[in-house]
């Protein structure tokens, strides 16, 4: 089962649909959620830290549990609906401030 503020690793989807690549996914979507449907709502995390709108810098001072291979960019306006059994491995959890910080980004683009 798998919580909201997880960091999961998964293929993520291209935005072209054609090509996916194997990364870490920020889970968004609510634990009410995830017992009812066998999908959750993910954001691509990214190492490039070249600059980019729409993105947050975490680093493993905004983990509550597990260690970030480097520091890393939440890619806010790439999201994706991702069937729970991709996942490979559960990373770790975001802490509650930085995710609060990821949700009002992401709010912001709708």
């Amino acid at each position: 089962m798998i919580n909201q503020r997880d960091i999961v690793l998964i293929y993520f989807p291209f935005s072209n649909g054609q090509r996916s690549k194997l990364r870490p996914v920020l889970v968004i979507s609510n634990d009410k959620y995830h017992k009812e449907f066998q999908d959750f709502i993910g954001i691509a995390i990214t190492s490039n830290l070249n600059t980019r709108f729409h993105s947050i810098k975490i680093s493993n001072n905004n983990m509550e549990t597990g260690i970030l291979k480097q520091e890393s960019l939440v890619k806010v306006d790439k999201i994706a609906s991702i069937e729970q059994s991709n996942i490979k491995i559960t990373i770790g959890r975001m802490k509650k401030d930085i995710f609060e910080i990821v949700k009002n980004e992401f709010l912001s683009l709708i």
